[in-house]
């Protein structure tokens, strides 16, 4: 048989190559139908979200859920700047109110959880604080968020509903942060949520106080006005919102509004 000249090689095997590229199969969600949705969140939020988001994605094939999660005052100011987000979940209303005053909600934010504060000890707890007030003991180091962070805004209005004054240790700037400070030992105690002492069992402990009724936390969840996944955005505000999510939101600690 006479084989093809050189020159007509080439063609024909760039042909064999492209028919079987076109008989191969296609992944589901390949590159080209891949979406993002992209959720801007409070650090208290981590865990429920995360479990949330592993069933937005099973719902949704070919979509990933990627998420920021920080303090919930750095959020609003970097939607504001523009960063590109579709979701944005505040642990305060008044932090949510700096993005819907700045027009970057895309529709009215909806109260999805309800948080309050809890004081988070090590273990062992060596300073040995079962009250609010023991934080102000001498030689008592305590860990509380910045004031511009809704966990450092609720501690601020117990502590001056109680009258109980202490200069903090340190202050963080979410309240993952000043957990860590007692998990690593470097501080006596903090003030975090109840659902981060939860999320770190076995690490810390928790320290139940009345006061902390004086300042519980709305959580409130809005689709961004500029959001590239709009209708993702959509869908997952449903899904936090619905009794799927408060099932898991309520697994995590929170309370449902």
């Amino acid at each position: 048989m006479r084989r093809p000249p050189a020159l007509l090689r080439a063609p024909l095997a760039a042909s064999v190559i492209l028919s079987a590229a076109a008989c191969a199969p296609v992944p589901d969600g390949s590159a080209e139908d891949a979406r993002t949705l992209t959720v801007f969140a409070a650090a208290s939020l981590t865990g429920a979200f995360e479990e949330l988001g592993g069933v937005f994605e099973e719902r949704n094939p070919g979509t990933a859920v990627e998420f920021s999660f920080a303090g919930s005052s750095d959020l609003a100011a970097q939607v504001n700047a523009g960063a590109p987000a579709d979701v944005f979940a505040s642990a305060s209303t008044a932090t949510m109110d700096l993005v819907v005053d700045a027009g970057g909600a895309g529709g009215e934010p909806v109260v999805f959880a309800r948080n309050v504060l809890e004081i988070a000890v090590p273990p062992d707890d060596p300073a040995g604080i079962g009250s609010l007030d023991d934080l102000a003991e001498d030689g008592v180091s305590v860990a509380l968020c910045a004031e511009e962070v809704p966990c450092g805004a609720a501690a601020r209005a117990v502590l001056d509903a109680s009258g109980v004054e202490f200069e903090p240790a340190t202050l963080e700037r979410d309240v993952k942060a000043a957990l860590t400070k007692v998990e690593l030992g470097e501080v006596d105690a903090a003030l975090v949520y109840t659902t981060d002492v939860a999320a770190a069992s076995g690490r810390v402990r928790g320290v139940p106080f009345p006061e902390a009724e004086e300042a519980v936390n709305d959580y409130p969840v809005a689709v961004l006005a500029d959001a590239p996944e709009a209708g993702l955005a959509a869908s997952w505000v449903e899904l936090v919102t619905s009794p799927e999510g408060a099932e898991v939101l309520s697994g995590a600690g929170f309370r449902t509004p």
